[in-house]
């Protein structure tokens, strides 16, 4: 954990905003050290920007107002992983906007990924990060999926059998699975529906060669169908599983909140 000169850890201090489609939600404490965090939702107006609708939480948000000078803004946004040893070698910027026929108002950030040997390359609107930068001194911005990816990851060595991940949020789905230390495979779908969301689980089960008798699939977040969807792909594979928030991080209170989205906890809990 990152410490500052008095001894006061990083996330006591630092602001978390998580950036989603149609809300965004502040975050600070250390509920590994003491159980506490402080957790304020705020509903955008559909009708302005992002970054207008941040401008207007710093008039009415308690958190916001309190004076905190770090940032970690996570963004929901498209994520194109590339393996750290090509990194540098191409013009990201173009490569980005070919990927995902993005061409507005935008900055284009990276990460690394330590643990997968990957870059993260993502886009941050230019007035949003405007709005950061006049509020914020230290500021770390990462993709939505960073702090998910790294913790299952940590926790897919677990047991003999290769795994499948689903995270559902904000009625996407987001699968991915890894190979030693790297991606495997990892893509985003639209999940308003619960065919195309089944349909897309099996097609990826055997697009990546996994084995319908002795690999798993681990489903987590915000699923409106979670019962039937798990009865169908028990038809089809042997491993279903939903992932047990309270067992992955060992019980603590936190977890067991479901008003706090999953990618938040992995951010506050290990």
């Amino acid at each position: 954990m990152t410490e500052t000169d008095n001894n006061i850890s990083d996330k006591k201090l630092r602001l978390t905003i998580r950036f989603s489609r149609n809300n965004m939600a502040f975050a600070v404490g250390d509920p590994q050290e003491n159980g506490m965090l402080v957790y304020e939702p705020y509903e955008m107006n559909m009708g302005i920007s992002v970054a207008a609708n941040l401008r207007e939480a710093f008039k009415v948000s308690e958190l916001l107002q309190s004076g905190y000078k770090r940032l970690l803004a996570e963004i929901d946004t498209p994520v194109m992983l590339m393996p750290i040893d090509d990194f540098g070698a191409q013009d990201i910027e173009t490569l980005y906007h070919h990927t995902y026929h993005r061409q507005g108002n935008e900055e284009i950030l990276s990460g690394i990924l330590p643990d997968l040997n990957a870059i993260a390359v993502f886009a941050i609107n230019k007035d949003l990060k405007l709005v950061i930068d006049d509020h914020f001194k230290d500021i770390r911005i990462q993709p939505l999926m960073q702090s998910v990816w790294t913790h299952l990851y940590r926790r897919s060595y677990a047991g003999p059998r290769r795994k499948l991940y689903a995270y559902f949020h904000e009625k996407r789905m987001e699968v991915f699975s890894f190979q030693q230390n790297r991606f495997r495979f990892s893509n985003s779908y639209e999940a308003t529906n619960e065919h195309d969301a089944l349909y897309y689980l099996l097609y990826i089960w055997k697009l990546t060669g996994m084995d319908v008798e002795k690999d798993e699939l681990y489903i987590v977040g915000d699923i409106p169908y979670q019962d039937w969807l798990i009865e169908k792909v028990k038809q089809h594979l042997k491993f279903c599983r939903v992932i047990n928030q309270e067992v992955y991080f060992n019980n603590s209170q936190l977890a067991k909140r479901t008003d706090i989205p999953y990618d938040m906890k992995t951010i506050y809990l290990e």
